[in-house]
């Protein structure tokens, strides 16, 4: 048998009238058992006052309540954007900086696993020192990256020096 607690939320409107809740407005919820588990109506004060009065029996409900109509909460704006390993690129692209040497190699090699970056060239001077040369996949864009010659045994704290980062 499916998971038979698995009732609807709360309605936005009356379930016979179709007439939306207000703001403090009172309501009921009737819970309804049938072959597939509970079924959920939600009626306004003036539904639930007819459905009495008539005294129509047509199904009785399982259950029932009152409760006061509270819209729902806009949902919670996002406290910082999370950056994305290329938004954290182009940024460490921007500061000459060599502390970020490791990470900007790192974040190249994640693009160009995600399949956004695409090794195009591999250049090396005459010291021995190489740069992989990209090509961003949608807009042509150009990255040079030094390689920074990482070991095995760094390279681990590096990406998660880069995922902390994008956390």
């Amino acid at each position: 048998m499916p998971n038979e607690w698995d009732i609807q939320s709360r309605a936005d409107r009356c379930a016979v009238t179709g007439r939306e809740f207000a703001e403090g407005e009172q309501f009921y919820t009737l819970l309804f058992r049938d072959r597939h588990g509970f079924r959920r109506e939600d009626l306004s004060d003036e539904a639930w006052r007819q459905l009495r009065e008539s005294g129509e029996k047509k199904t009785q409900p399982f259950s029932f309540w009152r409760s006061k109509f509270e819209p729902p909460a806009p949902p919670a704006p996002e406290p910082l954007a999370k950056e994305t390993a290329e938004d954290l690129l182009r940024r460490y692209m921007a500061e000459p900086d060599l502390q970020h040497a490791n990470a900007r190699y790192i974040l190249a090699l994640m693009l160009e696993r995600k399949r956004l970056f695409k090794q195009v060239e591999t250049q090396e001077d005459e010291t021995g020192n190489r740069t992989l040369i990209y090509t961003h996949a949608k807009s042509g864009e150009i990255f040079f990256i030094p390689d920074p010659n990482l070991r095995l045994d760094q390279i681990e704290a590096v990406q998660n020096e880069v995922a902390a980062l994008l956390c």
